[in-house]
């Protein structure tokens, strides 16, 4: 069964029609321009990482005073440059590359700033705004923010809604419509078992939510997690009395 609400300042929230907005994947939400990228540690073997970060701390040692992890400073050195790594150059982009990286996780695509689309996921609840309008997080794939790290700011986006409608469960499957926003936060709140930061690129002011009662959105979705986690919720609230 599908449910559909939708919102009751529609018809001004946009010159726009429903019509016209765009389905949009979560890929589209990324800035392309920052995906690709020189990265230098890329092309290390788990070993030689190791190596490096070994090196970048015995050199550390050395500085502060300690010239025992001399020999064994040198000794690490030869062996990365044997095999054609330079660790002096390495260690000097480690804060070059890690910018990148975080661009790369981080920007929104431009385009879609302002933008009316539609776009499924899962709905994660989260605590409602100080002035009581109701926000859930939404993310690509079951899982994610409670049994899977969080995903990139730039694919978790952080919903308002203009109804008081929240999900059933964690991670139930939405289509959500509304205008989407590049207006980065950062939220930590307790999700499932433990608390967890929540740093989303993404606000959608959402005005229409279709909800997914029996199928699944992704192909790896499965009901007997959705109970599983159910139960574990009930038994949580159970525990603290609430």
């Amino acid at each position: 069964m599908r449910i559909f609400l939708a919102a009751f300042g529609l018809g001004i929230l946009a010159s726009a029609s429903m019509a016209d907005n765009a389905q949009i994947g979560w890929s589209d939400l990324l800035d392309a321009s920052t995906q690709v990228f020189e990265d230098p540690y890329r092309d290390l073997s788990p070993g030689q990482l190791d190596d490096l970060v070994e090196v970048a701390r015995l050199r550390q040692q050395v500085a502060a005073g300690d010239p025992s992890v001399s020999a064994q400073l040198a000794a690490r050195e030869a062996e990365l440059a044997e095999n054609g790594v330079d660790a002096e150059w390495l260690i000097s982009q480690r804060w070059v590359v890690a910018e990148r990286r975080e661009q790369a996780a981080s920007a929104g695509n431009p385009e879609l700033d302002g933008a009316e689309v539609t776009i499924s996921g899962f709905a994660i609840p989260a605590p409602p705004e100080t002035d009581g309008t109701s926000v859930v997080y939404l993310v690509e794939q079951r899982g994610m923010c409670s049994h899977m790290p969080p995903p990139m700011p730039n694919q978790m986006i952080r919903v308002r809604l203009v109804s008081d409608w929240t999900p059933e469960y964690m991670h139930q499957p939405v289509s959500l419509t509304g205008r989407l926003h590049i207006h980065p936060t950062q939220e930590v709140f307790r999700v499932v078992d433990g608390e967890v930061p929540m740093a989303a690129t993404w606000r959608l002011d959402a005005v229409a939510v279709e909800t997914y009662s029996a199928a699944p959105l992704a192909a790896d979705a499965s009901s007997e997690w959705v109970d599983q986690l159910r139960a574990k919720l009930k038994a949580n609230k159970a525990q603290t009395g609430e």
